[in-house]
Order: C-alpha cells, then sequence, then structure tokens
C-alpha cells in the first residue's frame, strides 16, 4: 500500500503576534521566544510560528511558511489545538475562515459536485451540519442535471438555505476536532501509546 503524500501548508494567516510568548508560558520573560498564531491557508491548520528577529505583523497577514519564499517566519515551531489560541487568534479566526471560504469558492462547490460516500450508511454531504437524508437526495439529483457553479447557485436549486455558512461551521467542527471525519482540514496526528 502506497505511503500517503504528507501535506504540508504553503502559507497561512496570522491571527495573533505574541512578542513576549505566550501569555500562559511560565519561563521568565528572557527565556520566551516571540510567537505568531496562524491559520493554514489550504488545511486550515493551527500553528505556532517563530518569527526572524524584528518581523512585525499585522492581523490576517498572509505569510509563507512553506520551505521557500519565507521573509518573516524563521520557522514552524509546532501544530497547536483550538483551545491553545489565545482569544485574539479564535477572534480573527472566525474572519479568517469566512475569507477563505468566499475567496476559494470553487473549491467548496466542487464539493458539492463531487463528494462521494465516506460509508455505507453515510455520504459526505451529510457531514455538513444541517444536510439531512432529504437534502442529501435533493443535492444529488440536482448535480446529475448539471454541476453547481456557486453558493448561490446551490442555494437556488436546492433547499440548501446558506451553503457557504455549513461549510464553515463544518471547517470549525474540525479544527475543534468535534468529529472523526475529515473533509476539509488535516487530521490531527494519530497519538502514539
Amino acid at each position: 500500500m502506497p505511503e500517503e503524500q504528507r501535506k504540508f501548508e504553503e502559507y497561512a494567516y496570522v491571527l495573533d503576534h505574541l512578542p513576549f510568548g505566550h501569555p500562559r508560558d511560565t519561563r521568565p520573560l528572557y527565556k520566551r521566544e516571540p510567537l505568531v498564531q496562524a491559520v493554514g491557508e489550504d488545511y486550515f491548520t493551527l500553528l505556532e510560528l517563530v518569527p526572524v528577529p524584528g518581523a512585525t505583523f499585522a492581523p490576517r497577514e498572509r505569510v509563507a511558511i512553506g520551505k521557500y519564499r519565507r521573509e518573516k517566519i524563521d520557522h514552524v515551531k509546532r501544530r497547536i489545538e483550538y483551545e491553545e489560541l489565545t482569544q485574539t487568534a479564535k477572534e480573527e479566526l472566525q474572519a479568517v475562515v469566512e475569507e477563505l471560504v468566499s475567496k476559494n469558492e470553487a473549491r467548496f462547490v466542487a464539493f458539492f459536485n463531487h463528494s462521494g460516500p465516506v460509508t455505507t450508511r453515510m455520504h459526505a454531504l451529510e457531514l455538513l451540519p444541517g444536510i439531512g437524508k432529504k437534502a442529501m437526495w435533493q443535492i444529488l439529483e440536482e448535480r446529475k442535471k448539471g454541476p453547481f457553479t456557486s453558493f448561490e447557485d446551490i442555494q437556488k436549486r436546492t433547499h440548501v438555505v446558506d451553503p457557504k455558512k455549513m461549510i464553515i461551521k463544518r471547517i470549525f467542527m474540525e479544527i475543534k476536532n468535534e468529529d472523526k471525519y475529515y473533509v476539509f482540514c488535516k487530521p490531527p496526528p494519530k497519538k502514539e501509546f
């Protein structure tokens, strides 16, 4: 069986810049390092980044974190959980996710056009909050007639009230690890015993 290719974020959006380290860090100030809390552009991965000395950041700034083109980020320190975000970062996360879903509408509309079954009893569409069996069958019938072209098209052709809001809610469920299925986010690393 081929090994699954690891997916890395190339860009991230700044949620909070902590020039004096994380507020919950109990070490003396001189031992703390500056940090940036960010969310990845492609897989919505929450990350803790170490900035280049002297770098400044604006909220929601897009920064390169891949192997190349890094200017303001020295390295990715680690992946973090939602609970580890500062209050500021949590507030910014909502706006950034909404912006990314709007900017990449075609990617999320493609989910409505191409998603398939997750198990023998459940379809991937049912993972979206608010979509039950009836709505799922309606979406499947409509996409047979022709692919959806936008969130507005999905709304017009089905009883789905706000597909964009459903996608955003699902992304937050995955970011917070509230379900075992991951459609839009990178799943958390498997814990080894």
